[in-house]
């Protein structure tokens, strides 16, 4: 597997040029501050941007799982709640030493690292799976009336827990 380095991806989707990227390496070899942070403050490029090309990094460098035929752990699926799982798009696996392994989709990284990182109090590693095994998957392991399997790709899920916020407001 070929490592894609971040200011390659976003020279590639133009958001920086060639002696942009050359300036942020050569700051960051002095300094050590993260490229992303470097892009941020030298150039102004959005934090979203860099989230972006982040995820595209990530998912290149970790593997593809079915989840149809990958282990599960009853323990790991305790760590989120049927909502949660559905709302974020990830699906955890298992547990491995202290860490959770979660399946999630290219599309939904960023999302699913943000809830990771402030809700799920354990490490946790990700995995990719293509939309609709992990749509098949979500069905299988955390039913929710009104999801399908391409429920992943569309915004039902956006919806129904908007529309739960509106009513609670309203209450």
């Amino acid at each position: 597997m070929t490592e894609v380095r971040l200011g390659q991806l976003l020279i590639e989707s133009g958001v920086l040029s060639k002696p942009q990227v050359a300036q942020i390496l050569d700051k960051q070899e002095h300094t050590g501050d993260p490229f992303g942070l470097l892009a941020e403050r030298l150039f102004g490029v959005d934090p979203e941007r860099i989230e972006e090309a982040w995820a595209k990094q990530y998912a290149g460098m970790t593997r593809t799982v079915d989840p149809a035929v990958e282990v599960y752990d009853e323990q790991a699926a305790t760590l989120v709640t049927r909502r949660q799982a559905w709302q974020f798009r990830i699906l955890p696996l298992r547990l491995e030493g202290r860490e959770l392994i979660i399946a999630t989709t290219q599309q939904h990284l960023r999302r699913a690292l943000r809830f990771a990182t402030n809700v799920i109090g354990v490490p946790v590693f990700f995995v990719m799976a293509e939309p609709a095994a992990l749509g098949r998957a979500l069905c299988a392991r955390y039913a929710l009336p009104g999801m399908t399997p391409e429920s992943v790709d569309d915004d039902t899920i956006d919806r129904l827990v908007a529309d739960l916020a509106t009513r609670d407001l309203a209450a």
